[in-house]
């Protein structure tokens, strides 16, 4: 991607032996490409559909060499960007010349700007396979209202940007390219409402008819879209997760007994049903966090209030309070489950160390 390009004084052809034409697997990279720059400089996904219909235009008009390859995509990418982009949206092109690392200058970029114009006839309205997405999805939802109780917890704006990201990845797949966009967005259309609802198919013949597309051609669509959308994964969630893990040994003691972490009664804050912030523990299994050795008969009783005020000085006691963010009054009724404990000399068995294990990133599948 980072290679430099010859000057695009003349459009590219393939006169010369060498790289005479572009694989597919090279369209299909720089594609993806073009994918990371709309997410990199925070533009619409009308701008990348738009990219790749010009790029596959222009390619289909000239049968150029890959090494202008970066250079037509970033143009065309550029093109798209001023044509749908609001003026204070549409980055600097000296700006994505650097940041987009495509190996060419702006005034290469300029130049190639103006093969691709005339070439394409200054024509750079065209309908893209999302055009289409976004027609038969408000058709299918007008058509059937019941299509807003069965979305999957989402509205129908977010449905959309859900179909719009499988459209996107399947236009970066040359196995595809045979389709119309119509054809494409439909396939994707139908395979989503077979999931949602009974009668989809009466719904996709409606849909076939008004567009005045073949049922043949939908059916190997379908197939190869199916197949492909099958390696789509679903992104993780941009900030990672952390877990608590409790220490496993002994961490505060005194001279008549031991307070020791319970492995087995100490789980760590759990995560909430929808992943979004811990859990604070309930106060029925606050007791469960500590466990208490036996003491020596001679060991005084002291009321959960006073337990408090000797473990403030403890750090461990702080960092749980902290952890789990409880008041004095829910830490005190939970020390009242705990049972005996020994008087004021309380010393930490790890010195200086702070006894609160670390956080660690896990990974989310």
């Amino acid at each position: 991607m980072g290679r430099r390009l010859a000057r695009p004084d003349r459009e590219p052809d393939s006169s010369a032996g060498e790289d005479v034409a572009i694989s597919p697997a090279q369209r299909d990279e720089v594609i993806q490409w073009l994918a990371k720059l709309k997410y990199q400089f925070h533009l619409y996904p009308e701008t990348l559909a738009l990219a790749v219909s010009l790029l596959d235009r222009f390619l289909a008009t000239v049968k150029a060499r890959p090494k202008y390859l970066n250079c037509i995509a970033i143009s065309c990418f550029f093109l798209a960007a001023k044509t749908v982009e609001e003026d204070e949206r549409v980055p600097v092109l000296k700006v994505l010349a650097r940041d987009s690392f495509c190996g060419c200058s702006p005034a290469e970029i300029r130049r190639m700007e103006k093969i691709i114009l005339d070439k394409l006839h200054w024509d750079l309205h065209m309908a893209t396979p999302l055009d289409f997405l976004h027609i038969f999805h408000a058709v299918a939802v007008s058509t059937r209202p019941q299509l807003l109780t069965v979305l999957p917890k989402m509205n129908p704006s977010q449905h959309v940007a859900v179909l719009t990201k499988q459209l996107l990845h399947c236009m970066a797949c040359y196995q595809l390219l045979q389709f119309k966009g119509s054809m494409l967005a439909l396939a994707i259309i139908s395979l989503e409402l077979e999931k949602l609802i009974p009668d989809w198919l009466s719904l996709i013949i409606e849909l076939l008819q008004k567009a005045q597309m073949d049922s043949s051609q939908l059916i190997h669509c379908r197939e190869l879209v199916a197949r492909h959308l099958s390696t789509l994964q679903s992104a993780l969630p941009p900030n990672s997760v952390y877990v608590y893990s409790p220490l496993k040994r002994t961490l505060v003691t005194c001279n008549r007994g031991a307070f020791r972490f319970n492995p087995s009664s100490v789980p760590g804050p759990e995560f909430s049903k929808d992943n979004s912030r811990p859990e604070v523990p309930i106060k029925g299994t606050a007791g469960g966090f500590y466990h208490c050795l036996p003491a020596p008969p001679g060991c005084k009783q002291a009321s959960a209030k006073r337990k408090v005020e000797e473990m403030e000085v403890d750090d461990f006691y702080d960092g749980i309070k902290r952890l789990y963010n409880e008041d004095s009054a829910s830490e005190a009724v939970a020390l009242e489950n705990v049972g005996s404990v020994c008087g004021a000399d309380v010393s930490r068995q790890e010195g200086k160390s702070s006894p609160c294990p670390p956080l660690q990133p896990v990974s989310v599948m």
